[in-house]
This record gives structure tokens, sequence and C-alpha cells, in this order.
């Protein structure tokens, strides 16, 4: 009987939020769940690798957010002043 592959057998990695809001509502309760240092060794590099997908997902949405909103400043963007 031949060897299963290492990505046969390892379980593949849950598909990411649909929203910005959704990845970073999760990365939050990740980050809470490896700085209580209560998860297990083996789940720690997967956690960690779920934490920086979802950090990745969380930044190019930003970027796209910005980016839209360089188009409609006509490229140049405006400081927020928070009002």
């Amino acid at each position: 009987m031949p060897k299963a592959s290492p990505t046969e057998t390892s379980e593949l990695a849950p598909p990411l939020p649909a929203t910005y809001e959704g990845a970073l509502s999760e990365l939050e309760q990740l980050v809470i769940q490896l700085e209580s240092g209560q998860m297990p060794l083996d789940l720690l590099l997967s956690g960690y690798q779920r934490g920086a997908a979802l950090l990745a997902f969380c930044r190019d949405k930003l970027q796209a957010v910005e980016d839209q909103i360089k188009v409609l400043d006509g490229v140049q963007l405006k400081p927020w002043n928070g009002t």
C-alpha cells in the first residue's frame, strides 16, 4: 500500500472569511489563543500560519479600499481628520 502524501493526510485550511470584519474577528480570537499559552504545541504552527493568512487578507482588503479612495479623490489620498 503506497504512503499518502503529506497534503493528502493534512487537513485543508478553512477558507478565508468573506469580509474584512470576519477576518479581523477571527484573527483577534486567534491572537488571544496564541497569547494565552494554552494552545497545544502541535497547533501553534498551524495557528500562526492561519494568522498570517488572515493578516494578509485584511491588508489586501484595506489596500483595495485605499486604492478605490485614491481613484475617487483623483489619485491624491487626503489625510483623514476623523470628522
